[in-house]
């Protein structure tokens, strides 16, 4: 089952005021965009997160986000989103207005889990205030049973969903509108009261406050530990770390078989509950024969980047009687900070013997362990 998030950003926000359209205005240190981004980056049952922006704001979306030109309608910037993901084998969509910047976890998780049953799904607050007609003076009352105050993502099947927006003849209120158009019915979801949406000035201060005090509440710290092993074969040298090694035998591997990369790559991954190497670059498939391990390292990176976090520490050990680590060990630091962009001061190489016990004691090969540090920015 496969879950793309669409966040819809391609419009112009006058009322919020400012010299850029609300979504790439600051709010709580990062532009509003980035905030909507990284909820839905991180989340661990979100495979894929795609842009619609307006033309002219390509420039200003995230480096390493997806984007697609909008419409000039709402309705015909979800459309364009939607056909940018056709064919991808997408099973589930979210649609996301980008200025409710303060969208939880939780009412992500609501909508999928009722996407489970229903082809599509929407969180929503029950309204409790009266309600008026009139305008100066109030003119009559309505009954606030069975209403609610809609909100966003609205979630759907996505073959579902696609044809309703191919079929629809102009705008909608929301993508709920377009799919009870087409049929589609729409389970009310838990909403929230910290999911507003910035469309006033005086929205980016309540932004603000709801996003800070997250913030100020217990860091989301990750870790994660790989452990990887390579066997000795013919050959005049070594990977390790990223350093080329001069040995009498070669570790052998689908890629380079650099058996400390790899632990380390597999600690990141660890960390984000995201599988191993393996998953991400089959070994099966002929392309990573003989890939450099840095490769493997920087998408792990560059993965927890996309999903909001930053790698803080990494700490590797090698097991091995030879070839000796420790002549090496700064020079592997520093590779290892190249590749990944820590400080070299973040990063930990070093090694031990297995006191001549067991394979590696037999110099049949090479073990390594690796702990990795994410931390939420």
């Amino acid at each position: 089952m496969t879950t793309a998030a669409l966040i819809v950003a391609a419009g112009r926000g006058t009322r919020a005021g400012g010299d850029l359209p609300k979504q790439w205005q600051v709010v709580a240190g990062r532009p509003v965009a980035a905030w909507t981004l990284a909820a839905f980056a991180r989340h661990p049952r979100i495979d894929h997160v795609l842009m619609v922006v307006h033309p002219d704001d390509r420039a200003l979306a995230p480096d390493g986000v997806e984007t697609v030109a909008g419409g000039a309608t709402r309705a015909a910037s979800v459309r364009a989103g939607l056909e940018a993901l056709a064919g991808r084998g997408i099973d589930k969509v979210l649609i996301h207005d980008v200025a409710r910047a303060c969208v939880d976890a939780g009412v992500i998780d609501a909508v999928l889990d009722a996407l489970d049953t229903s082809e599509g799904a929407a969180p929503g607050l029950a309204v409790t205030d009266a309600l008026w007609r009139g305008a100066d003076h109030v003119t009559g009352t309505e009954s606030r049973d069975g209403l609610y105050r809609a909100q966003t993502p609205q979630g759907f099947r996505f073959d579902a969903i696609l044809a309703a927006h191919r079929a629809h003849p102009g705008e909608a209120a929301d993508d709920v509108a377009v799919a009870r158009a087409a049929g589609i019915g729409v389970m009310i979801t838990r909403g929230s009261e910290d999911n507003i949406k910035i469309t006033q000035p005086g929205d980016f201060a309540r932004a603000a406050a709801i996003l800070e005090g997250r913030q100020m509440t217990a860091p989301d710290i990750r870790l994660g530990n790989g452990y990887d092993v390579h066997r000795f074969g013919p050959g005049d040298h070594v990977m390790l770390c990223g350093l080329r090694v001069p040995h009498d035998r070669a570790l052998q591997g689908h890629s380079d078989a650099d058996v400390g990369m790899h632990a380390i790559t597999d600690a990141i991954y660890g960390a984000l509950a995201m599988g191993d190497i393996g998953r991400h670059f089959p070994p099966g498939d002929p392309q990573w024969k003989g890939a450099e391990s840095h490769i493997f390292l920087r998408h792990a990176v560059e993965l927890a980047r996309d999903r909001g976090f930053a790698v803080s520490n990494i700490d590797c050990t090698l097991i091995c009687e030879r070839p000796k680590i420790g002549p090496h060990a700064d020079a592997m630091q520093q590779a290892l900070a190249d590749i990944t962009g820590l400080e070299a001061g973040r990063i930990s190489v070093k090694a031990t013997t297995s006191e001549r016990l067991g394979f590696t004691g037999r110099e049949e090969g090479i073990a390594a362990i690796a702990t990795a540090t994410l931390v939420k920015t």
